[in-house]
């Protein structure tokens, strides 16, 4: 289309084309940053139950590193007393009630107040599993088919 000498501005068709593209972004980058926003505020959990893993591996390693020496910690308050870790219960984004399973040799956290978009994620567990090797070393790793848990999109990689 031709336009008049006088004429500025962009046509019709200029700006429908820029609103499409600017709704296909907008579609693609919502729900990713969702999901990278739930990740980030699950971080504090993740670093809270390593924390926990590395004074359960002390305490083992202590108490002569038998099976019978795992600590058995079901309250953040026997956590604190026992291992000497403080466990935060809840700072910008909400936190957890964690428990340290000695008959299983698990930590798990239950997950409170991360997303207010998707409740799904609240009261669900993310559990870390401890197993001893062959030279006495413990070797964690994250359980994401643990009854209730976190969905594995949002599990910290091993």
């Amino acid at each position: 289309m031709l336009r008049k000498r006088g004429q500025k501005g962009f046509t019709l068709i200029e700006l429908l084309i820029v609103i499409a593209i600017i709704g296909i972004l907008a579609a693609i980058a919502i729900p990713m940053y969702r999901a990278q926003t739930i990740k980030a505020r699950l971080t504090e959990v993740t670093n809270s139950i390593s924390h926990v893993a590395s004074a359960v591996a002390a305490y083992y390693q202590e108490n002569s590193g038998t099976a019978t020496t795992w600590p058995d910690c079901p309250s953040l308050a026997t956590i604190s007393s026992s291992l000497g870790v403080f466990v935060p219960t809840r700072r910008i984004s909400g936190m957890v009630a964690t428990t340290v399973d000695a008959s299983n040799f698990n930590i798990e956290a239950t997950v409170t107040g991360i997303s207010v978009s998707n409740p799904t994620i609240d009261t669900r567990i993310m559990q870390m599993h401890g197993q001893v090797g062959s030279d006495g070393a413990i070797v964690w790793s994250w359980n994401p088919a643990a009854v209730g848990s976190i969905d594995t999109a949002y599990m910290p990689k091993n």
